[in-house]
Formats: structure tokens, sequence, C-alpha cells
């Protein structure tokens, strides 16, 4: 499937690409459509840098940039420069979608991540994901907020903490009332 690097966003123009890319793994954003349903995506897809390089590692897609073929080399040097903490955040991110999870952004959340079991629109994200370096420390505040954030939206919150090139280790937290 050919795409489109437009600034810091990869596009999907083909409608067909579109709807079949964001059926194999609700890849994207369709451009106009809030809550999309497979057989409802009429418009281009619009892909974050992240998952568009999972998708070219993963020869899902070709990416262009002003005719000319985007490496996943060139790709990767690109999301370093507009990511921060690109190779953490990617590392958790192809963690989660090789093992077959629907991982979104999670800013509305205050977070890295949403992570789906099934995909938005079928089920509720049971996850949210932050991205920690094993030398970062967290505050007692940190916590509670993000506990409480996790908990008032009925959701795990989890710290993934990459571990060399290939490995993450993960620490849920779970609220109860004592």
């Amino acid at each position: 499937m050919k795409s489109e690097l437009i600034e810091n966003r990869i596009i999907v123009w083909n409608i067909k690409d579109s709807r079949k890319l964001f059926s194999q793994g609700y890849y994207g954003k369709p451009i106009g459509i809030p809550k999309p349903k497979i057989d409802e995506i009429d418009a281009p897809l619009i892909l974050d840098l992240i998952e568009g390089l999972y998708l070219l590692e993963n020869k899902k897609i070709t990416i262009r940039k002003s005719k000319q073929k985007i490496t996943v080399e060139q790709l990767t040097d690109i999301c370093r420069n507009e990511v921060h903490e690109f190779d953490k955040k990617y590392l958790v991110y192809k963690n989660f979608r090789d093992k077959g999870y629907i991982i979104n952004p999670g800013i509305k959340f205050g977070c890295d991540f949403a992570v789906y079991e099934k995909g938005p629109g079928i089920d509720h994200a049971p996850f949210l994901i932050q991205v920690y370096t094993r030398n970062e420390s967290i505050s007692a505040t940190g916590i509670v907020l993000a506990g409480r954030l996790a908990t008032t939206v009925r959701k795990q919150f989890i710290l993934a903490i990459p571990k060399g090139k290939n490995k993450v280790d993960f620490l849920a937290l779970d609220w109860w009332k004592a």
C-alpha cells in the first residue's frame, strides 16, 4: 500500500487501501471520521510516525516523500527528530503490536499509549501505558495522579520500562479500597 510522508504524518490516499489497512489492525485515523467503522471509511487514512514505521518495517506500506521512497532507516531518523524519547516508545509500541494488541496514542488520557485487546469501537482500552527508563524516577504524587486517572476511566495503569534492545518490563498498578 502506497503512502506519503507530509511533515510528521503519513497519509494513505487510496480509500480501498485505507479501509484495508484500518481493518488489519485499526491503524491510523480516517480524516474527518471521529469513531470509524471499517465499512464507513471513505476518506484517506492518517498514520502517526510510530505506527508508520511499524508498518514500513513489516512491509505493509511503502512511504514516499516528494516522489522519493523513504527507507526504514530514513524514517527512523525522522522519528528520532520528531518524537520525544522515540526509541523507548517505539520498543513498547512494537512489543504490544507484536502480541496482537491495538495500541493508540494516549494523549487524551495524559499518558503515552492506550491499549485495546480487540479495537476502538469494539471494546474500551483496558490499559493506559506510560513509558519510563530504568533510572527515571516517578514521584508518589505522580503515581497517585496516574492511578486516580486510570481508576476514573476504568483502566489499569501500567509502567512500561524498556530493558535492553528488545525487552520491556511492565509494572501494573491496581487500586483497591481498604
